[in-house]
């Protein structure tokens, strides 16, 4: 919730004792349509309890037999109001609160809850102005939070400017305003002025060089922009100052990974599993830098370890399968790979892999059928077209698997890889003109990555009038 609306959550553990008797008679008042007396203290525990439990339909009954014996108690018309809104009524809530504003003139508690829910019904211009009344009653050290709500209802109305002068408002007075901090980052994103807010988070550090929050969101900043070895140091100051933050430290091994270097990705991710309770997601992160550095029963275990948190994490499956396909597990990776497609049938590496193993077993259609899927989902992706053209390669249909290339090079113009795989595929085919004119623009864009024909022609050298052709664009 707020600074200004109370948690209606109470420390169960230490109220337990003095209102569960409470509640069951409250249980039994309303199973025998009986009126009981209850005070307001009482009440208030009842519906606290309640809500703790989730069941607002039983909160709110309690809130209006309160209210039938106490109907100035701030505290129960605060938690009917909030409970209307969450039921998405939001006119009875409003009116609910008019109620207690004339019982309680200018209460910030009051003013905040109308303030959200006017943001909740999308009626960002009333919330903000309702925001900006309560900033009058409000000390200057203690506006930071307003000044944030006032940042999320521009945002909300797609009004990112506005937001993001809020945002900066409310950490002049709170830099660990994480979640002003958060959203800053976010319209920034938006705005296209990462580059721009590289300053202003320098001027944060400079306000409060031990601020660990500013110095995470100027690596996430750099992140962003792709600037890894700038995000890393960022990070690594921000966990330094914080040594146990698993954000950061999952941060710094996603960076890590962006730049292959995949020990540090990993020792990083285990780092964030000591601060941090195991999820299904850190699992899969931890699973897939085992993966790059070929440690495959590691990643094996971590991906199994996601699938006892969360068995329709589809990525976790995705894992076990490549892992098993590494072992020549091929029949049990198709398993794995068809489960994580039964949860998730828009991955285009999914396809990929089923048509990968699909081809292996034998079931050439079936393996077509998964290539062209994920050719379908993801056009751009290079391995779909090189694979899927590989496989009608070796089945000796070298028109087909030109044709597929063919249509990979119309989404991707500019991949030197498929310019030289259609080379190959032409040149078996015995079109020997349009393979050179291939091969012309395959060295153009690469021409390094010209030794890849190798693989396809063992005797390259000998076929002149190619070499000829390498050798001209050398010079």
């Amino acid at each position: 919730m707020t600074p200004y609306i109370q948690d209606m959550q109470p420390e169960f553990e230490e109220r337990q004792p003095d209102w569960r008797d409470s509640v069951q008679r409250f249980e039994v008042m309303l199973k025998n349509q009986e009126h009981d007396f209850f005070d307001l203290d009482t009440y208030e525990h009842i519906v606290e309890h309640y809500i703790g439990e989730g069941n607002w339909e039983r909160a709110l009954q309690a809130c209006e037999y309160g209210l039938e014996h106490f109907p100035h108690s701030l505290e129960l018309l605060l938690d009917k109001a909030h409970l209307l809104a969450q039921k998405q009524r939001y006119e009875e809530s409003l009116a609910l609160l008019e109620r207690a504003s004339l019982f309680h003139p200018h209460d910030l508690d009051v003013l905040f809850m109308q303030g959200g829910i006017y943001n909740m019904m999308g009626d960002y211009e009333q919330s903000v102005e309702v925001y900006e009344e309560m900033l009058r009653y409000i000390e200057d050290g203690d506006k930071d939070d307003v000044l944030f709500q006032i940042g999320q209802a521009y945002q909300n109305s797609g009004k990112y400017d506005e937001a993001i002068k809020y945002y900066k408002s409310s950490l002049e007075i709170n830099l660990d305003n994480e979640s002003a901090l958060y959203e800053l980052a976010f319209c920034l994103e938006i705005m296209g002025q990462l580059e721009d807010s590289i300053d202003y988070y320098n001027e944060l550090i400079d306000r409060d060089p031990y601020s660990y929050n500013a110095w995470y969101n100027l690596g996430i900043v750099y992140s962003k922009l792709g600037r890894y070895e700038e995000s890393l140091h960022a990070y690594d100051y921000a966990t330094v100052i914080k040594e146990d933050f698993s954000s950061a430290y999952f941060n710094m091994a996603n960076a890590y990974m962006n730049l292959d270097r995949f020990a540090e990705a990993n020792t990083n991710y285990l780092r964030t599993l000591q601060y941090e309770s195991p999820t299904a997601d850190l699992h899969c992160h931890i699973g897939a830098s085992f993966e790059k550095i070929k440690d495959f029963g590691k990643a094996l275990e971590h991906y199994r370890d996601a699938l006892k948190l969360d068995k329709e994490w589809d990525e976790a499956w995705y894992g076990v399968a490549v892992c098993l396909a590494v072992e020549d597990k091929w029949v049990e990776a198709l398993n794995c790979i068809r489960k994580a497609i039964k949860i998730n049938e828009f991955i285009a590496d999914y396809w990929l892999l089923v048509g990968d193993l699909e081809y292996k077993i034998g079931n050439v259609f079936s393996s077509m059928e998964a290539f062209e899927k994920a050719a379908d989902l993801e056009p751009d992706f290079e391995d779909v077209w090189l694979k899927w053209s590989l496989a009608l390669f070796d089945q000796s249909d070298f028109k087909k698997a030109f044709d597929v290339i063919q249509e990979g090079l119309d989404t991707i113009p500019d991949s030197a890889a498929m310019y030289y795989r259609a080379v190959a595929y032409l040149l078996h085919g015995g079109e020997y003109k349009e393979a050179l004119l291939h091969l012309e623009i395959a060295l153009t864009l690469d021409y390094n990555a010209h030794e890849q024909l190798y693989v396809f022609f063992p005797d390259l050298e000998k076929q002149k009038a190619l070499f000829k052709l390498i050798e001209q664009h050398r010079k």
